[in-house]
């Protein structure tokens, strides 16, 4: 089951909670007794390798190197 974070609307007491993805539970603060709203924060991105770039998809065809005789 995933972790969700909560965050009380009442005295700001943030804490953490296991349930399913489809349910949607009324969770109440647990100090408090206030309404909850689930927090949302960005995921973290970890690019590895070498990269790719726009140069390495492109077809090299043997015009593009000699000068135009036009």
């Amino acid at each position: 089951m995933p972790l969700y974070e909560y965050a009380c609307t009442k005295c700001g007491h943030q804490f953490d909670t296991r349930h399913s993805a489809d349910e949607k539970p009324k969770i109440p603060c647990p100090q408090c007794d206030g309404v909850t709203n689930k927090v949302f924060s960005p995921t973290g991105i970890i690019f590895k390798g070498s990269g790719w770039y726009i140069k390495d998809s492109v077809a090299k065809s043997p015009t593009d190197s000699s000068p135009s005789s036009e």
